[in-house]
C-alpha cells in the first residue's frame, strides 16, 4: 500500500529501463530503453522504436546495432545503424517501422563491438487501424449500463511536481499507459479516464485521498487528479466518484482529536464531496472508504468514542439533506476479531483495497487464491464484505510478491467474482457494487486502464462480463485525435530532458589530484559552483551524480561540502558500484546534532534488495557500516558515539570476510561477514537513505569515497590525518 511519503527515483531508473532481457552477455555493452516511443501502436501507422545502446568499456567503440523484424512489419529506416560511442557513455538509436494488421510482432535488436555483443528482444501490440479525427468529430462517451455498481480504486500519485513517482514504471516500460507519463492534474486526463471508464461499465473511481497534517484546516498531498482534473473535466457529468481516506500516516494523515474531526475534516468532506451529486451513492447515502480505521480508536480515545463519532457524521450528512452515510472499513484478511471491531466501530462493510497471490503464481492459482478468500471473507456473517478482483501486485521496488493476470485469466475472475457478489443477501452493499483493483496504480503493479502491454484487453474483460450485451464499440487513443495542445506527458517529458540533461553534465571525466588511488572507484568533494545541481566524481570514472532537493556548503573540512537536510545527491547505477573483491567506503562528516538514531550518509540498501549493497551512517548515535548478508543483516556499529559539532573521518572497509569501522583512523569494530557483497541495480545515494526519506544526515557531509578493495589499516590511517 502506498503512502504520500513513498518516493522513487527517477535517475535510478534511467539507468534501469529495460532491464527485463538485457544484454545475453553483460559485460562490455548494454541494450536499454529498447521500446516503442508511442505508447499504444496501431497497424498502418508510423512507429517508432527506440534503444539506448551503453558503451561499459574505459575505451570509444564503434557499434553495429541491428534490428531484425519479423513478417508483416516493414522498416521505413536503416534495419543496421553504426554509432561512435565514448568510454562509459550512452547513445539513442531510433528505427521506424510500420505493421500490415493487427496482432503481436517480436523485435531483435543486436549491438556489436569487436568480440563484444548484446542482444535483446522486444514484443510489440498493434492495434486495429484507424482513422484520424478532428477534435471536433469526437462525440462524448456512452457509458454502458450494470446489474451492479462497478467501481475502480484509483491511484492519484501522478502530478507534475512528482516526476519521480514514475521511478518504478521507467524500468517496465511495458506498463506505459496509454496516456504516457501523464499529469494527472490536466483535465484532459479525467476526460479520457471517464471515456475509457464508462464506456467499459465502470461507473465510479475511489481516489485514495490524503490530508497533510491534522489538528487544523485540511490540506492535502495529491488532491489534484480531484480538483483539477475531475472537477474540469467536460465529461464530469459522466463519472461518478468517491474517496478513501488514507488513515495511516500518524500523526499526519488522520484526525488529532473529536474536534480536529468536525470542526475540520468532516466539513471539509461534506462541502467538497458529499454533497456533490455525483459523488457516489447507494440508497441516496455517500459511501466513505476509511484505510486503517482502527487508527482512529486511539486518535478518538476508544472504540466507543469511534463509533459515536461515525454515527454524527451519519446525522450531519442526515441534517444537510442527505439520506445518511455508508462508513466501509478496509481490511485484506479473515480474522473474525477484526471483522468484530469494525462492527463495534460502526462500520457498515468492510472492503480489501487489494488482493494477494503467491509469488510466481499461476493464472489458475491466483484465481483460486482471490476467489477463496472473497468466498470465505463473504461467509463469516459477521460484516458485510465488498468484493475486489485484483489484477497485480510487483510492489513499488519490485520486492514483491510478482504475479500478474493476463486479460483472459482477469475475465474468469470477474466472472467469479460477480457470481459471488449476485449471491450476497438481496439489498445488501455486498450485493450492490464490486471494487476493481487498481485502476493506475502503476508504480505498486497493479492497474486495468489502457497500457502498451495488453491496450484495452483489461477493460474489455470487464465490458464482457458486466455489460454482456452492450454491442460492439471502438476505443479511442489520444494519437486518434488531432489537437493543438501539448500532450497531456508534457511536464514529465521536459522533466526527464532535464534529468537526462544533468545525468550527462555529471559524468563528464574529471580527475581529482589523487583521483588515481589505487582501487578508487568514486570520489564526491562537493566542490563545484554553488548554483551547480551535479556533483563531479573526482576518480575519472564519470560517476557523476545528480542534486536532487539539496545544497552545498562553502564550509567544508576542504573547500565545499554537502549540507544533509533532507535531500540528497543520486548517482545513476553502475556495474562499478558492483565491487566483487572487498571494499571501502570513507567520508567527512560533521554532525550537527547528537543522537541521531537511523541516519545515512552514503547507502546503496533499499526496499526489493535490502539483502544488498552497502551504506555508511549513524545507528543508535553511533557511526555504522553495513553490508548485509540476509536482510538488514550485519550492522557494525562503532563502541563510541559520533560527537557532533568537529569533523570526523569515518570509514569501512571489506574484504569479502571480515567488515571493519574506523573512526578517525581508530579501528572501532570488527565483525565476519563471509562472500562478497551481494549486487544490485539501485543508485548510490549520498546524504540520505533514499531521497525523499525522512532517515537523512543530519550535518555536512564532504569527500566520500568509494574503492573497489580493502584499504589497510595504515591508509585509513593515513587518510584520517591528511585532512
Amino acid at each position: 500500500m502506498k503512502t504520500a511519503s513513498i518516493t522513487l527515483t527517477l535517475l535510478a531508473a534511467l539507468a534501469a529501463i529495460g532491464a527485463a532481457g538485457q544484454a545475453s552477455e553483460p559485460g562490455a555493452l548494454k541494450i536499454r530503453g529498447f521500446e516503442t516511443i508511442q505508447p499504444l501502436c496501431r497497424a498502418g501507422r508510423l512507429v517508432q522504436i527506440k534503444a539506448i545502446i551503453e558503451n561499459r568499456q574505459d575505451n570509444p567503440a564503434t557499434i553495429a546495432a541491428s534490428l531484425s523484424l519479423p513478417k508483416g512489419l516493414h522498416l521505413i529506416t536503416a534495419g543496421t545503424q553504426r554509432i561512435r560511442i565514448e568510454d562509459r557513455d550512452e547513445k539513442q538509436l531510433v528505427w521506424q517501422l510500420k505493421a500490415d494488421s493487427p496482432g503481436e510482432y517480436t523485435l531483435a535488436l543486436r549491438a556489436k563491438a569487436g568480440a563484444f555483443s548484446a542482444n535483446q528482444s522486444l514484443r510489440v501490440s498493434f492495434l486495429p487501424a484507424a482513422p484520424v479525427i478532428p477534435e471536433s468529430s469526437v462525440k462524448p462517451p456512452k457509458p454502458v449500463q450494470t446489474e451492479i455498481q462497478v467501481g475502480a480504486m484509483t491511484c492519484p500519485l501522478w502530478e507534475a511536481d512528482h516526476p519521480e513517482m514514475w521511478a518504478n514504471i521507467l524500468k517496465h516500460p511495458e506498463r506505459t499507459p496509454a496516456l504516457g507519463f501523464y499529469a494527472q492534474e490536466n483535465p484532459e486526463v479525467a476526460d479520457w479516464e471517464t471515456r475509457w471508464a464508462t464506456e467499459h461499465g465502470i461507473s465510479f473511481f475511489v481516489y485514495c485521498w490524503y490530508r497533510n497534517g491534522q489538528g487544523g484546516p485540511v490540506k492535502q498531498n495529491f488532491g489534484s487528479a480531484i480538483h483539477r482534473g475531475l472537477y474540469h473535466s467536460k465529461y464530469r457529468s459522466k463519472m461518478h466518484y468517491a474517496i478513501m481516506w488514507e488513515n495511516q500516516s500518524r500523526g499526519q494523515a488522520g484526525v488529532s482529536d473529536e474536534k480536529d474531526l468536525f470542526e475540520n475534516l468532516f466539513p471539509y468532506w461534506l462541502e467538497n464531496y458529499f454533497k456533490d451529486p455525483l459523488y457516489q451513492r447507494i440508497d441516496g447515502k455517500p459511501v466513505l472508504y476509511i484505510y486503517r480505521p482502527e487508527f482512529l480508536v486511539q486518535d478518538l480515545g476508544s472504540e466507543a468514542n469511534v463509533r459515536r463519532a461515525m454515527d454524527t457524521m451519519r446525522q450531519k450528512c442526515a441534517d444537510a439533506g442527505l439520506k445518511g452515510l455508508y462508513i466501509l472499513g478496509e481490511y485484506r484478511g479473515l480474522d473474525p476479531l477484526v471483522f468484530a471491531q469494525f462492527t463495534r466501530l460502526g462500520m457498515d462493510a468492510s472492503f480489501p483495497y487489494c488482493l494477494s497471490a503467491p509469488d510466481k503464481a499461476t493464472p489458475d492459482q491466483i484465481i483460486d487464491a482471490q476467489f477463496k478468500y472473497d468466498f470465505q471473507a463473504s461467509v463469516l456473517g459477521i460484516l458485510p464484505k465488498i468484493t475486489t478482483v485484483s489484477q497485480a501486485w510487483s510492489g513499488w521496488q519490485d520486492e514483491g510478491p510478482l504475479w500478474k493476470l493476463p486479460p483472459t485469466g482477469f475475465e474468469t475472475l470477474l466472472r467469479k467474482a460477480k457470481d459471488l457478489v449476485k449471491a450476497q443477501p438481496a439489498n445488501s452493499l455486498a450485493s450492490r457494487m464490486l471494487l476493481l483493483d487498481n485502476w493506475n496504480e502503476w508504480g505498486e503493479g497493479h492497474y486495468i486502464a489502457p497500457y502498451r502491454e495488453y491496450g484495452f484487453g483489461y477493460l474489455d474483460a470487464v465490458r464482457n462480463v458486466f455489460a454482456p450485451t452492450a454491442g460492439a464499440h471502438t476505443d479511442l487513443l489520444p494519437e486518434d485525435v488531432v489537437t493543438h495542445r501539448p500532450p497531456v506527458d508534457a511536464p514529465y517529458r521536459a522533466e526527464l530532458a532535464k534529468t537526462e540533461a544533468l545525468k550527462h553534465a555529471g559524468s563528464r571525466r574529471v580527475v581529482n589530484p589523487g583521483g588515481n588511488e589505487p582501487g578508487l572507484i568514486g570520489w564526491w568533494g562537493f566542490d563545484e559552483p554553488a548554483g551547480s545541481q551535479v556533483a563531479i566524481d573526482g576518480s575519472g570514472h564519470r560517476l557523476g551524480g545528480v542534486l536532487r532537493r539539496i545544497a552545498r556548503s562553502p564550509q567544508g573540512k576542504s573547500g565545499g561540502a554537502l549540507l544533509c537536510d533532507g535531500g540528497c545527491v543520486l548517482v545513476a547505477p553502475s556495474p562499478l558500484l558492483n565491487p566483487e573483491n572487498g571494499l571501502s567506503l570513507e567520508c567527512w562528516v560533521k554532525a550537527n546534532k547528537s543522537g541521531q538514531g537511523n541516519n545515512w550518509m552514503v547507502n546503496r540498501v533499499l526496499s526489493g534488495g535490502t539483502s544488498t549493497g552497502f551504506r555508511l551512517g549513524v545507528l543508535n548515535d553511533c557511526p555504522c557500516f553495513e553490508i548485509p548478508l540476509t536482510d538488514f543483516s550485519h550492522h557494525l556499529t562503532s563502541n563510541t558515539p559520533l560527537t557532533a559539532g568537529k569533523w570526523v573521518h569515518i570509514c569501512g572497509t571489506f574484504d569479502n570476510q571480515t567488515m571493519r569501522l574506523y573512526v578517525d583512523g581508530e579501528l572501532k569494530g570488527e565483525m565476519e561477514r563471509p562472500g562478497p557483497v551481494h549486487t544490485n541495480e539501485f543508485n548510490l545515494c549520498i546524504g540520505n537513505y533514499t531521497e525523499g526519506h525522512s532517515a537523512y544526515f543530519h550535518g555536512l557531509l564532504d569527500d566520500v569515497k568509494l574503492y573497489n578493495r580493502p584499504l589497510s589499516a595504515d591508509e585509513v590511517k593515513k587518510h584520517a590525518g591528511a585532512k
